[in-house]
């Protein structure tokens, strides 16, 4: 693996010969997190995305970790939900059950997916009191900064758009900062209607993970990480920047492939 700081504020950068390293080390990253924060505030809240993640967190349910990890005081949450049944195939909580969840003892009233039976705009509404709650009584922390939620960490996907969570270029959602949580009924890609963690929640997390595999995003990492100067395209991951928390890019060499040689050998 290397290891390198990137940019300015573009957080870590861990490049990984291949996959199994990439899950090996992401695990790892999980692992050790969840320890600190339990050992620190005696929970651990934790939000997921959907794609090609869950299955990259694979070997958390493998030894050593499904016995050392803590798995009681785990919290989880979602970034972004598709706005169907929970047993639909397009449904972030099923592939983050059956991938993950089922096959560890997380306990199941710690599971906070979103209401799958009412419209996009009320499961973001019905979503953000939910948190709002956890952050009452501090199962989730509360940003030093701002009134944001700071989870323990928040782990991300990246689309070859340059998209996180379900916050799409050049999307109005994009610019909210006033709501937790948010809705779109016009996702690019389907299905079409999303809630989604707003860019103020991710920024206060404590953590945030950004895990991309493949030759088809390595244009995108480019357009995060790299400095391009004043003209390069805001594309939404190149917005991930925690205020007060830490940042870290799990890359495997084909997603890190189009990075400047700068980046690489830090």
């Amino acid at each position: 693996m290397a290891l390198s700081d990137g940019q300015k504020n573009r957080g870590e950068l861990r490049i990984h010969e291949s996959l199994d390293e990439l899950m090996t080390d992401l695990a790892d990253y999980v692992a050790e997190l969840s320890e600190a924060s339990v050992k620190e505030r005696g929970v651990f809240a934790i939000a997921l995305s959907g794609g090609s993640l869950i299955g990259l967190m694979g070997k958390l349910c493998e030894a050593p970790y499904n016995k050392t990890v803590d798995w009681s005081k785990w919290y989880i949450f979602w970034a972004d939900e598709r706005v169907v049944a929970k047993n639909h195939a397009d449904s972030n909580y099923k592939l983050a059950k059956d991938g993950l969840l089922s096959k560890v003892p997380i306990v199941p009233s710690h599971v906070h997916s979103i209401n799958d039976s009412v419209s996009a705009e009320e499961a973001a509404e019905d979503y953000e009191f939910v948190i709002r709650q956890f952050v009452k009584t501090r199962v989730v922390s509360v940003s030093e900064i701002s009134d944001c939620p700071k989870f323990d960490l928040i782990l991300l996907g990246l689309g070859p758009d340059g998209h996180i969570a379900s916050l799409f270029p050049n999307h109005s959602a994009l610019n909210e900062r006033e709501e937790w949580v948010t809705f779109i009924t016009d996702s690019p890609k389907p299905p079409p209607e999303r809630i989604t963690f707003t860019m103020p929640v991710i920024n206060s997390a404590s953590n945030v993970a950004v895990v991309v595999t493949g030759d088809s995003k390595a244009e995108s990492v480019h357009l995060a990480i790299d400095d391009l100067g004043p003209d390069c395209p805001l594309i939404p991951a190149r917005m991930v920047q925690p205020a007060m928390g830490k940042l870290a890019w799990f890359l495997d060499k084909l997603a890190a492939s189009k990075l400047e040689e700068s980046n690489l050998n830090k």
